[in-house]
């Protein structure tokens, strides 16, 4: 074809091309009367073509292209909705294996021996297992919670060992997350200060505003799935910024990322979320605890005790209902809180007999849509861990706590062995974003959601790596 046309005159390629043109425009107005959507959809296929001709040249864009659709698909679910956007995670992750495969002579498979890799290989294989669980619940429910809890990992990771295998890819990572989440903020900047996009009313009119609308105050939810989970994302972003701000780079940089820091602060104040807290206070007990100076480590300790002291022990700053609701989450006779012990001690009677729990998607969101006849669905989960409690058991749990545990230990010790400066302040601001969404994942279910889940899947991959990205030590 492109023979064809470059033997044509400039005139001929002139009219075929106008002639090809109209065609489109008659095509497209057709289906802007058959269907309002309709060109969208032609518009959508046409980038596809595109994405999927760089995807074969260069696997890694897929999962670059990945990551941002994991932080921004709720946009078009709320202001476009009609299609469950969440599928697209799989679709990404389709095409991006598709390519790998077809292609895999270019990459080394041997890098997929690691513990991380294997590790969630087992927790992929005993969710799977969960579909026979003895308590009957819907193989529906399962399907649809298994693609969180055990699938998402199992794809993910192993494309971080085979595409992102370079530090160009580990700092691409990080500005494309640390930009992403800058946005995330100015959307909630604007959510407070100049008001709600259609959807985003839409998604507090249709039940939303019973949780993100307390005493008049909104609590700000960006375009994440709700406030939790932007609340959460913010803490960690913030203690990641802040790593990375005193590490060795240009001045310029270190600048950029403390205000960053900042804005990710109060974004992170504005959603209203209490558990975000303690991603940031345990995420950074782990930053402190991996630079292993007596100096910094104290200096940091004395910081954050002072500081859970001011919210402990003090009345300032309550006039600002952020603080206030913030301060509430050291409270320990506060309403919600109670609410959620309670919950756990109904669910602990009920698993007291059931050591391998009520199955995958019995509880929470999936529980209500396909376990309705079964009792877990009818009491709040409120929490990923007691979520895994609830639907693998005590067994399951342990399996997985311990696992986590292991993992975050092996991180612990590769960091330790950075000589590269530079490299080993990343890994710790990776680290302790990591730490930090799986500490707060116990009073919210933060880390098996979108984008939380990607993050922690990515940056326990890149610390795994890490090790081959360490030349030497800067001077």
């Amino acid at each position: 074809m492109i023979r064809f046309l470059s033997s044509l005159s400039q005139t001929w390629r002139t009219v075929i091309f106008s002639v090809f043109g109209l065609l489109i425009s008659l095509v497209v107005s057709l289906l802007t009367f058959a269907s309002p959507i309709a060109p969208m959809i032609l518009i959508v296929g046409a980038l596809m073509v595109i994405f999927i001709i760089f995807l074969f040249k260069d696997p890694s864009i897929g999962l670059t292209a990945l990551t941002v659709y994991c932080f921004i698909f709720g946009i078009f679910a709320r202001e476009i909705g009609g299609i469950p956007y969440g599928i697209g995670i799989e679709v990404f992750l389709l095409l991006i294996w598709i390519a790998v495969i077809i292609l895999n002579q270019q990459f080394n498979w041997k890098s997929l021996n690691n513990n991380l890799t294997k590790l969630m290989l087992i927790w992929f294989i005993i969710s799977f297992v969960e579909i026979i669980n003895p308590a009957g619940a819907s193989v529906r429910g399962w399907l649809q919670e298994i693609r969180s809890t055990g699938l998402f990992p199992i794809l993910i990771i192993p494309l971080v060992f085979l595409l992102y295998n370079s530090k160009k890819k580990l700092d691409l990572f990080l500005i494309v997350i640390l930009s992403l989440s800058f946005l995330a903020t100015l959307n909630g900047l604007k959510q407070q200060f100049i008001g709600l996009s259609p959807g985003e009313q839409r998604f507090l009119t249709e039940g939303g505003e019973i949780t993100h609308v307390l005493w008049g105050v909104l609590r700000v939810f960006s375009f994440y799935s709700d406030a939790g989970q932007f609340g959460a994302s913010q803490a960690s972003f913030t203690l990641m910024a802040i790593v990375l701000a005193v590490g060795p780079f240009q001045w310029w940089k270190r600048l950029i990322l403390l205000i960053a820091a900042g804005l990710f602060f109060y974004g992170m104040l504005i959603s209203g979320t209490r558990g975000a807290l303690f991603a940031l206070i345990v995420g950074a007990f782990f930053a402190i605890f991996l630079t292993k100076n007596i100096k910094v480590l104290f200096a940091g300790l004395t910081v954050a005790l002072l500081f859970l002291a001011f919210l402990k022990f003090t009345y300032i700053g309550n006039g600002s209902y952020q603080i206030y609701r913030l301060r509430t989450a050291l409270d320990p006779k506060e309403a919600s809180l109670n609410v959620r012990i309670n919950n756990q001690k109904i669910i602990g009677q009920y698993l007291a007999s059931r050591p391998f729990g009520g199955g995958l998607g019995v509880i929470g969101t999936w529980g209500k849509e396909y376990n309705k006849d079964k009792y877990l669905s009818t009491v709040e989960p409120d929490s990923y861990w007691v979520k895994i409690w609830a639907m693998y058991g005590i067994v399951g749990f342990t399996i997985w706590f311990c696992m986590i545990m292991y993992i975050f230990g092996q991180c612990c010790g590769i960091i330790w062995n950075i000589r590269n400066e530079g490299l080993r302040y990343k890994m710790i601001a990776m680290m302790s974003t990591c730490a930090g969404i799986f500490f707060c994942s116990y009073g919210n279910e933060v880390m098996n959601a979108m984008p939380s889940s990607l993050v922690v899947s990515v940056c326990l991959a890149f610390i795994f790596l890490s090790p081959n990205f360490d030349d030497k030590p800067e001077t």
